[in-house]
């Protein structure tokens, strides 16, 4: 079991959202420090935590926040882009650059600070995914996200015997800036942030945060159309 209470913690994105929610829940159960990173770490505003400039798809700014936060032993990669690129009508660039945050962006995160967790005496990762990733309603976004929940699964298997634990959340609609022009109900980011840590607490594979999440992931085994009701029409 993943020990949060005297962690030390690094969460990418960490200034607003559902990563400032996960900063304020990982002091209210003790953790020693959290590294809040943001582009323009001005916007870190939590009082406890350290504020780190970071730019998850620029490896020199990867790693030098793996230099100043030697001691980390868990990393969570909330940090994400929303492009939703179209795959035909969009520029190409904007897919790479949703998948430049989306899917890099971690993978730049982990391979820095996985030799820290690992020097720390092991630790625990947890990748931010999206319901998205199951299900391919918002183009690149959707691809960027089932690409990291399958690199998410890879790295379970690589850093296991380097004694590092993974997990991945999934998420509906959130109350935050992101799905602010949905109008559907949302998960507020302190209730996604309280059910992500407690699966770190339980070394959980997977945390579903809201019902849409259960519900869609239950569906993959069914048939295809039941997720694209476009495809029996």
């Amino acid at each position: 079991m993943t020990a949060i209470a005297g962690s030390t913690v690094l969460v990418t994105g960490g200034s607003r959202g559902i990563g400032r929610a996960l900063v304020e829940s990982l002091y209210t159960r003790g953790a020693k420090k959290v590294y809040a990173t943001a582009r323009d770490p001005r916007t870190a505003t939590h009082t406890g935590a350290v504020a780190l400039p970071l730019e998850v798809t620029d490896p020199a700014s990867v790693a030098a926040a793996a230099e100043q936060a030697q001691d980390v032993t868990i990393l969570i990669n909330n940090a994400g882009a929303a492009v939703a690129a179209s795959f035909l009508a969009s520029p190409v660039d904007d897919v790479r650059r949703e998948f430049d945050t989306n899917f890099y962006g971690p993978l730049l995160m982990t391979r820095a600070f996985a030799p820290v967790i690992e020097a720390n005496g092991g630790g625990h990762l947890l990748n931010v995914h999206s319901v998205l990733s199951w299900v391919a309603l918002s183009g690149s976004y959707s691809a960027s996200k089932a690409a990291l929940w399958s690199q998410t699964n890879s790295l379970r298997l690589e850093l296991q015997p380097r004694g590092i634990t993974v997990t991945g959340l999934h998420v509906g609609y959130v109350d935050t800036d992101m799905a602010a022009h949905v109008d559907a109900p949302k998960t507020s980011p302190s209730s996604v942030a309280e059910q992500a840590l407690d699966g770190i607490e339980a070394d959980a594979y997977e945390v579903l945060a809201d019902e849409l999440s259960r519900q869609v992931k239950a569906a993959l085994a069914a048939d295809l159309a039941s997720l694209y009701p476009q495809l029996a029409g």
